[in-house]
């Protein structure tokens, strides 16, 4: 009888048993499935946007981007990559215009509200000039987001987001690394008057640079003018150890301005092209300041999506940040292949 009841219990333990090992492989099968499916939907997601196809099905919107970029600027070339993978991605008709002058860049922002577009993103280095029009298209219902710069007045306008990287601490981490190499009297190489950006990115150097800093005006349109200027300002002052440019293209100038000024100055800047990663390679350059210009454009589109979508914002009212890194000839060679495709 004690053997029979034994048996019968380990008979129902082991039945216990089978059935958990089966609930166990079912409840894995069920979980590769599901995984197995998510990860197929990411896979088919990522090899729409490759072969140029929407990975979504949601309404073929219209968003536009207005920023204060002046002819030949490659950095916005960068910007608008990122946002047209993303506009394939999300199935989106991508617009783009552009003006150095506020006034104008304000009107192009007005035309793009008198069209009704679904989304708009805007720069605003000159906010002044653009704040009624960004008003404008907030009061139109237009959903709005900023990039690169004016993200102290992002929010006050109506936009639901900026993105980029906060000027001020951008020249601050500038100048500290001014002061870790030893620089004594720098040169900082404003291209575009007027822009708030440029001029919160020197006085952030200024800030926390333990040498002297100068800032220098010239006109970013013609680039003779601006190696002239440069070049100019280093004979004038064999002490200036450090010169300081805001953009990629005016780099290549300052190394020029350099050579034929004879200075040992080194030559520093703000973000990337492929000069610029050849040139931190080569060590014609000490460092670049990257802000991911990519992520900017490829983050509005899609920040602009998904609010359209689902309701989404990001930042709790805060700029999303996508800089400052600092990047020095270590980085170059990965850095390299990145800028040479347009996405760094």
């Amino acid at each position: 009888m004690t053997k029979a009841r034994t048996g019968a219990r380990t008979g129902r333990t082991g039945a216990r048993a089978v059935g958990a090992v089966l609930a166990a492989a079912l409840l894995a099968a069920g979980l590769t499935a599901c995984s197995s499916t998510g990860g197929k939907r990411a896979e088919d997601a990522r090899k729409a946007a490759a072969q140029g196809r929407a990975a979504v099905d949601t309404p073929r919107w219209t968003f536009a981007m207005v920023t204060h970029s002046g002819d030949g600027d490659t950095f916005w070339d960068i910007v608008q990559s990122g946002a047209k993978q993303a506009a394939v991605k999300d199935n989106i008709t991508f617009l783009y215009a552009h003006s150095d002058e506020g006034k104008e860049q304000a009107q192009l922002v007005d035309s793009y509200v008198a069209k009704k577009v679904d989304g708009l993103i805007v720069t605003l280095a000159k906010p002044d000039a653009m704040k009624a029009s960004v008003e404008r298209a907030v009061k139109a219902g237009i959903p709005v987001i900023t990039v690169n710069s004016g993200s102290e007045v992002s929010k006050a306008y109506g936009a639901l987001s900026h993105i980029g990287q906060d000027e001020t601490v951008a020249g601050e981490a500038v100048g500290e690394e001014l002061d870790r190499r030893g620089r004594k009297k720098a040169l900082c190489v404003l291209h575009e008057q007027g822009n708030v950006g440029h001029e919160q990115r020197c006085a952030g150097v200024k800030k926390t640079f333990g040498g002297q800093l100068q800032n220098l005006y010239v006109d970013g349109t013609n680039m003779p003018d601006v190696q002239a200027s440069i070049e100019a300002k280093l004979q004038a002052d064999p002490a200036l150890d450090a010169v300081v440019t805001l953009g990629a293209p005016f780099a290549d100038a300052a190394v020029q301005a350099k050579r034929t000024a004879g200075s040992k100055a080194e030559i520093d800047t703000f973000d990337l092209n492929p000069k610029v990663a050849t040139g931190l390679r080569s060590g014609t350059l000490g460092f670049a300041v990257d802000q991911q210009p990519y992520l900017q454009g490829y983050e509005a589109v899609d920040l602009l999506w998904l609010y359209r979508y689902n309701a989404d914002v990001l930042g709790g009212g805060k700029p999303v940040l996508t800089g400052p890194q600092i990047v020095t000839r270590d980085d170059a060679a990965a850095l390299l292949d990145y800028t040479e495709r347009g996405t760094r």
